[in-house]
């Protein structure tokens, strides 16, 4: 259960910042109470207690700075068209903080990678951090985001600004073509998608 000392002033100014409704407390000790993404974030007097089944949510929001991120990202489509899936995972300097993976509709296999992009940027700006490096095995995503090729295809285009557009909230960013090895758990991810569907 992490712990957050300070201000709790200040920390309920950040979680409102980032679009997180703050509710007042349940006893007479705390100050207010909010919810986001599976986890709770209780105020004290000099401390904010945060808990539930994803706490990396609130306490990357409740943190100066935002901090940097790797976020690895992957789609697959089994068919191509077909049933398809995406997976993403985000690494700080504390390990590990956020993962996840979900079934999207059928679809192309790099409309699936560009669907895994905008959600792990999606996931990234939820936690609150200010810098990405990311990293995915799609070279075809990789290197039209970056500008290095042209996206004819209309709906692919769509997606490509979509990204761009969320990728301009960061204070920086930058986006990497990495091998399968090293892509690994993202890839992990959109497979456990399928099976978990």
């Amino acid at each position: 259960m992490p712990v957050i000392e300070g201000d709790p002033g200040a920390a309920r100014d950040r979680l409102a910042a980032a679009g997180v409704t703050v509710t007042g407390g349940n006893t007479d000790h705390e100050r207010w109470r909010a919810e986001h993404g599976g986890a709770t974030a209780v105020a004290y007097d000099d401390k904010v207690v945060v808990q539930g089944s994803d706490p990396a949510r609130l306490t990357t929001l409740l943190q100066d700075g935002g901090g940097r991120g790797h976020v690895y990202f992957d789609g697959a489509s089994r068919g191509n068209p077909g049933p398809a899936a995406v997976g993403w995972a985000i690494v700080t300097s504390d390990g590990v903080v956020a993962e996840g993976s979900e079934r999207i509709d059928d679809t192309t296999n790099n409309k699936a990678e560009y669907a895994a992009l905008v959600r792990a940027v999606e996931a990234a700006r939820d936690y609150g951090l200010a810098e990405l490096d990311l990293r995915g095995d799609s070279q075809l995503v990789v290197k039209q985001v970056r500008g290095e090729w042209q996206v004819n295809e209309p709906t692919l285009r769509e997606k490509r600004v979509r990204a761009r557009e969320l990728l301009e909230g960061f204070d920086r960013w930058s986006l990497e073509h990495v091998p399968r090895e090293i892509n690994e758990r993202a890839d992990e991810l959109a497979n456990e998608a399928f099976d978990d569907g």
